[in-house]
């Protein structure tokens, strides 16, 4: 480590743990792991994930952040986009007077930063050529990037290392895929291809099978086709008939786990295929890069969902991968909402503001969401990015809106 470059925090921990304390932790959440998760007033019955909220990638980001303000208290202090996606942790470091850089190109715009100044990076990462003007311009770089994405940086490198093309399941626009994208850039003849579900990933199967003179099960799409339908979603030099014919899978961290493992599986048996079976190790890798932070949130859903379960609420920012991802989870089974703040649900008007479960982002409001009288067991989760303060008052307004003032709950 060098003076500049800051991996590890500052040894500050104890110096903002009571402020983390008071801004992220929750007495209902406290409450609901007492009691096995669960909690039943009157009528009413609230059952939690057993994973949920704030991992310790998002956790060790937001310290690192914390901990830098109380280090360099008379610094301009710059953050690479948002530290993570949730509103209200992010409000919070603004509310430090930290600035946060805006988007440019495939990266942020490091106009505004001088050598003197301080730059978090957030736990997404960022890209190679991001680093690279960091660095040479001098000046102090903290380092949040999750360790999980460093893992899936890894293998990435090591396709491009190895002549392989990283085909990565995740969403193109998203800060970390456009990381991990980049580590290819370590190699000249790296390349990748990012397909954002597995209906994308069957274009590339297509493609594949096609190019080696077998039938796929689909109409494929030509060359000129191809390329225009991954524009974004592939660097400038790819060629789907030289980048394809040696693939190796990874993902972005925050995705559908479940969706990652059925698309490595389906283009390993598309090689194979492709290529015939004494073949496969040579055109063909895949890794489990799966966040088990993820992973175990999706877990936990499904496992409550095993429990009679009316609906389900999800908290967490709008553009939170992972939140997302649950949602849709939720969604296969029981009417889900979710909702980015506890001030989206209106105690008295019985009222929610909710993003619909979907690929695209479209936020949707009803009224009369919750039934006044009847019976109603209700699920809540949260993504990895969400803090306990917020789960705990989203708890607390869906009771509320029962009829049980939330203070009597002990």
């Amino acid at each position: 480590m060098t003076d500049t470059y800051i991996r590890k925090g500052f040894g500050l921990k104890e110096a903002v743990q009571d402020t983390l304390a008071s801004d992220y932790t929750g007495h209902l959440v406290d409450l609901l792991r007492a009691r096995d998760y669960v909690l039943t007033a009157g009528n009413t019955t609230v059952r939690l994930a057993r994973e949920f909220g704030f991992c310790y990638g998002v956790e060790r980001a937001v310290d690192y952040a914390y901990q830098t303000r109380v280090k360099f208290p008379d610094k301009r202090i710059f953050l690479a986009g948002e530290i993570i996606h949730n509103p209200h942790v992010n409000a919070k470091l603004r509310d430090m007077s930290i600035t946060f850089l805006s988007a440019k190109g495939t990266g942020f715009d490091y106009a505004p930063v001088e050598q003197e100044d301080v730059v978090i990076l957030p736990a997404f990462g960022v890209t190679i050529h991001d680093y690279e003007t960091l660095r040479a311009m001098g000046c102090v770089v903290v380092d949040t990037t999750c360790g999980s994405v460093l893992n899936v940086w890894k293998r990435v490198v090591a396709y491009a290392r190895d002549g392989f093309t990283a085909l990565i399941h995740g969403k193109y626009y998203h800060e970390e895929t456009r990381a991990t994208a980049s580590q290819v850039e370590k190699y000249p003849s790296g390349s990748y291809l990012v397909v954002r579900d597995m209906d994308e990933a069957f274009l590339v199967m297509d493609y594949i099978e096609a190019s080696q003179g077998r039938t796929p099960p689909r109409t494929a799409l030509t060359r000129a086709e191809f390329l225009t339908r991954f524009a974004n979603q592939a660097p400038a030099h790819f060629d789907p008939d030289v980048h394809l014919t040696r693939i190796g899978v990874a993902n972005q961290t925050t995705m559908l786990a479940r969706e990652s493992l059925e698309i490595a599986k389906a283009v390993g048996e598309t090689m194979e295929r492709a290529y015939g079976a004494e073949a496969r190790a040579e055109h063909f890798r895949s890794f489990d890069t799966i966040c088990s932070a993820t992973q175990d949130r999706q877990d936990a859903v499904v496992e409550l969902l095993k429990e009679p379960i009316d609906l389900m609420v999800v908290v967490g920012g709008y553009n939170s991968s992972n939140t997302i991802s649950l949602a849709a989870l939720c969604a296969e089974q029981v009417p889900t909402f979710h909702i980015a703040d506890p001030d989206d649900i209106n105690v008295a008007e019985n009222h929610v503001r909710y993003r619909a479960i979907g690929a695209h982002h479209h936020e949707l409001e009803q009224c009369d969401w919750l039934p006044r009288t009847e019976d109603l067991r209700i699920g809540i989760t949260a993504g990895a990015s969400t803090p306990n303060n917020k789960i705990g008052q989203a708890v607390a307004r869906v009771f509320a809106v029962r009829g049980v003032d939330p203070a009597t709950i002990e």
